[in-house]
């Protein structure tokens, strides 16, 4: 046994909002450019369609039920739900208020600040801003946090070492960020916790110490560089972007050759935690401009996240976290949920990568 605990990254935008409707059409959830999707080329797996679960809707409580069980099912231990903060006005809310306040379904879970500006690209461009992310000052960050209590003192929220574990997205970004942390500190204190884990984001391949941010640890979200690469073997697909003129920038990779490169070689002198990938493939979103990592298989995710629990062993036994990125990211294929191709596959590598041996795997 591994003792690793896995962590999956859940996205909510499963469910119509007001917000949603009004920027990109009545009903648009992440199921309608998932569902519409097409192959760019020979063997591209697209699109990629949902098994067990159907193309369900986080309104209903019986979906969520269902996604906690199959998560139990294959040892990960919990969510970790983007959460949505934007000067005291949140989105895609509704799941993890209803979470919180039913107290229901009993599977642990944690929030993840994705503390980013949204712009069109769930439509493939990124030329107009729908909601900026801003940072009002110490009275927001106050608003904020007392917010954050409700899920804080929630049974069901992951903890380490007994203190609450909150992720952001990108720490660099918050203006005078230490500052911030301390004060959510003071104010964790003041409310009986017995202090807070605090996680950074990091999306560079360097290594990132979180004791910049004022925090507790960073984890690594890997991606490939998008480079505008297409493999010979894709002749029509080159020829189209070569009479686009650079319009577009389409990058195709081997999963199977660039996987070495998803995990750290040895962990960095901070406490870090690994996010490992399953799968990418964004173009239901992105279209010619997607990034595609190409031949993923259960098998090869499995190496990945045994590369992912062989760097944290030497960890404390309550920080031997791993994360999954992600549980449900459909449109950027990026999921551990059931297909119709896979079926349970990559589910049954992550039971089998924890419960082996860590040994039996080298970094």
């Amino acid at each position: 046994m591994s003792n690793a605990r896995a962590i999956a990254f859940h996205l909510p935008q499963y469910h119509p909002t007001p917000e949603n409707d009004e920027w990109w059409g009545k009903g648009f959830t992440e199921w309608t450019n998932t569902a519409k999707a097409r192959p760019l080329y020979p063997g591209h797996y697209q699109p990629h369609l949902p098994a067990d679960l159907g193309y369900y809707d986080l309104r209903l409580p019986e979906a969520r039920h269902a996604q906690a069980e199959l998560a139990k099912a294959y040892g990960i231990e919990g969510f970790c739900y983007y959460h949505y903060w934007f000067g005291g006005r949140r989105i895609l809310e509704r799941p993890v208020n209803e979470i919180l306040s039913s107290g229901e379904p009993e599977l642990p879970f944690c929030l993840c600040w994705a503390n980013h500006s949204w712009s069109n690209i769930w439509q493939g461009v990124a030329d107009r801003m729908l909601i900026e992310q801003s940072y009002p000052g110490m009275d927001d960050h106050k608003r904020h946090f007392e917010w954050l209590l409700a899920a804080f003192h929630d049974p069901r929220y992951i903890r380490v070492d007994g203190k609450p574990m909150f992720l952001i997205y990108n720490p660099p970004d918050i203006p005078d960020i230490k500052n911030v942390m301390d004060y959510w500190r003071s104010l964790a204190a003041e409310a009986g916790l017995p202090g807070l884990h605090l996680v950074a984001v990091n999306y560079r391949a360097v290594p990132v110490d979180p004791a910049e941010f004022g925090m507790d640890a960073s984890t690594w979200q890997p991606m490939p560089d998008k480079s505008g690469h297409i493999p010979w073997r894709y002749p029509a697909l080159k020829a189209r972007m070569r009479l686009a003129r650079g319009q577009y920038k389409l990058t195709v990779l081997d999963y199977s050759q660039i996987m070495d490169g998803l995990t750290r070689k040895q962990p960095p002198k901070f406490t870090e935690y690994p996010t490992v990938l399953p799968n990418w493939d964004n173009t239901p979103r992105s279209g010619l401009n997607g990034l595609v990592l190409h031949g993923s298989t259960p098998e090869l995710f499995k190496t990945v996240l045994q590369r992912g629990i062989n760097l944290v062993q030497a960890y404390p036994s309550a920080q031997r976290i791993v994360f999954i990125k992600a549980w449900n990211e459909w449109a950027e294929g990026n999921y551990l949920e059931p297909d119709q191709r896979f079926g349970h596959a990559y589910l049954e590598a992550v039971r089998e990568a924890l419960n082996e041996a860590p040994s039996d795997v080298r970094a």
